[in-house]
This record gives structure tokens, sequence and C-alpha cells, in this order.
């Protein structure tokens, strides 16, 4: 691991007794104690996750939404400033580069948030997107902290660390929206975003504030349970809302048609790059949510089964920690996506019921 980046927040992980995993080029915190207790403690109360791995592509000038119309699978000019957008960055035949999130922070200014082991691939096709467009990009990546607060008491305890009328901000602050606070003294970009399911936000600021910040996010999470939570129980959680991962569900072999995304571009003038191979396509595959009927659960490369006919494979697949039975995403034959449908799984060479589900497969109580 000596050749990966570490967070700014690396010290602070090692005094908290973390393991660490590689992750794209970085080292990250796996967990800090127990995965399932930092999982419950995200449902039930809230965690604290260092997310610094992620990109940062700052987007400016009088054509920048322009450009990212044309980078991008969706409108990102028409978005209102202080609103944020999930999309995808295709090639030239429709395969997926990356999902992405892009904040508008101004009339003439977005920020671009990359997954980790694409950051470098979202860049150097931005650089080459470009060209003739009035715009200009910034790879803040290395210089930017991230830390989110996920949870039922993420509201509260983010408003704990505000001052003033900033707590109203907090509290009024939408869904996929985002807003430049201070919180313990920090100017940050706070976002009302995540990767779990569960209400929450994440704070983007430079990484001399980083470790300060922590500390007082997990000071005033402690009256309210928070735990800090890795990796692993990031992983879970995103897999009982049923968001995909880029790497499993997601990838160069698959295009947006098959990952439900066909309606970003559905009726944008705009053209983008991919267009010509995505306009018209039929879906090859879908994304299905399967629950497990037994004990086993059903890990990533497990065949999907019909009788005697493979209809696909699965791309992730763990028990749930809050459901009480194995949940899994799968890529399957389309006329298999229904809800409802009796298949199997071959889990070492012996087949397990499943059954297709509606995702996410976990809804918060609220939402």
């Amino acid at each position: 691991m000596s050749d990966l980046r570490t967070s700014p927040l690396h010290e602070r992980h090692e005094n908290l007794g973390a393991s660490f995993t590689p992750f794209g080029p970085w080292t990250m915190p796996l967990k800090y104690g127990n995965e399932l207790d930092e999982h419950r403690a995200v449902r039930s109360t809230a965690g604290l996750f260092d997310l610094s791995h992620m990109g940062e592509i700052r987007v400016t000038g009088p054509q920048a939404g322009e450009f990212l119309d044309h980078a991008l699978i969706s409108t990102l000019s028409s978005i209102p400033v202080g609103k944020a957008k999930y999309s995808m960055i295709v090639n030239e035949e429709g395969g997926i580069l990356d999902d992405l999130i892009s904040y508008r922070l101004a009339d003439d200014e977005y920020l671009v948030v990359p997954n980790a082991g694409n950051t470098d691939v979202v860049w150097e096709a931005f650089q080459a997107r470009a060209e003739g467009f009035d715009v200009e990009l910034a790879d803040e990546s290395l210089d930017t902290a991230l830390i989110a607060v996920q949870g039922p008491r993420a509201e509260q305890i983010i408003a704990d660390l505000v001052a003033g009328e900033d707590e109203t901000v907090v509290r009024g602050m939408k869904y996929y929206s985002a807003a430049p606070l201070n919180v313990a003294g920090f100017d940050v970009l706070l976002a009302r975003t995540g990767y779990t399911g569960e209400d929450g936000y994440e704070l983007y600021l430079p990484n001399a504030g980083a470790g300060e910040l922590w500390d007082a996010l997990l000071n005033a999470g402690a009256a309210y349970d928070l735990l800090p939570a890795g990796l692993a129980a990031r992983d879970s959680l995103r897999l009982e809302a049923g968001m995909p991962l880029y790497g499993q569900e997601l990838g160069t072999d698959i295009t947006p048609v098959e990952a439900g995304m066909a309606r970003a571009f559905a009726g944008k003038e705009a053209d983008f790059v991919g267009r010509a191979a995505l306009d018209g396509r039929e879906p090859e595959s879908a994304i299905v949510g399967l629950k497990g009927l037994g004990r086993r659960a059903a890990r990533e490369g497990a065949e999907v089964f019909r009788e005697d006919e493979k209809v696909g494979v699965v791309t992730s697949g763990q028990p749930s920690p809050v459901l009480g039975h194995p949940i899994a995403l799968a890529r399957l034959h389309p006329e298999f996506s229904e809800p409802g449908m009796s298949l199997e799984v071959d889990i070492r060479g012996k087949r397990h019921p499943v059954e297709t589900v509606a995702l996410p497969f976990y809804r918060r109580s609220d939402s």
C-alpha cells in the first residue's frame, strides 16, 4: 500500500483503530470496529465517513453549462444554482466511463465529483471535450477533503455546529442541494447528498481544515451515538439502497440504457459524446434486485438461472444487516427484470432460490 495515496484524515483513522483497504489509487478505512455496528448506526443514528478519495473538478466560464451538456449525458445547463444532478459520462460507443454528481455553484461555475478510481479518466475526457468551449477546468481532487455525515440524526449534528440563521439553511436544504456555509468555524460547501439511502450531508473543504472539522463532527455526534464508518458499511448501505457501484454494476461494458438512465437524455436537445450510440438503443440487460429466499448470500460473479437457462450474473450481493435476508444486484436479460419472478443463483455449485424485487431494497421511513 506504500504507493497509494492517503487521505488528509489518515492519522485520525489510525488513532481510531481503523483497518485499511486499497480503493482505486487510495488507501482508505475499511472499518473501525464492527462493520455491522457502523451500518446500523447510519440507519438508526448517524455515521461519519471520510470520502476524501473522491474527485473534484471545477468547471468555470461563460459556457460551463454548455460544455457539461456536451460532456455528460444529462442537461446540466438548466439546473438552478444551488442544485445538483446525478449523471454519467460515456465514451463514443456509449459505454459508461463513470457516474458522477455535478453541483451548480453559480451561473458560470460547477463542481463535478467523479468516483475515486475514475477521476483521471474523467479529467482526461473533460480536457479533450473542452475544445471549442469558453470554459476553464481545474482538478482540485488532491487539495480537497470530503467528509459525510449520514443518518437520521445528521441534520441535528450539522445544525449544532452552525451559528445563528445558518441553522435555518441547514434544516431547510432540500435533497440534492448545496450551499456555502460555515460549519464549526470552517468554510465548506455543504451538500445534502449521499450514498447510503439515508438523509445526510457532505462537506467539501480544503485539506488543511479537514482534521479539525472531523474532530468537531465526531465530538458533536457523540451525543447522538454517531460512529465513524468505513468502506465496508458504505458498501452494504448503498446495496440496501439499490445504488450501483462503478466497477460492479457499472462499467464500459454497459450503457446508461442498460443502467436505467435513458431518461437522462430523453428529449435532450444538445448533442453529447456517445449520443449516436445511445439514441434508439434497446437494452441488452437490466440491473435487477434479487431477494434471497434462503440463508446463503450470492456474491459477485454468481450465475443466475431460470430453470436450465442462464439469464444473468450477480454484480453485488451480501446479507442485509437491516432486512435480515440476503440481497443482490444482478445484470439480467430484460425479460427477467419484473418484480416477483422466481429464479435461482448458483452458489458454489448449488442452486439457491431468489426472487426479483423492486429497488431499493430498503427505504427510510420518512422518504
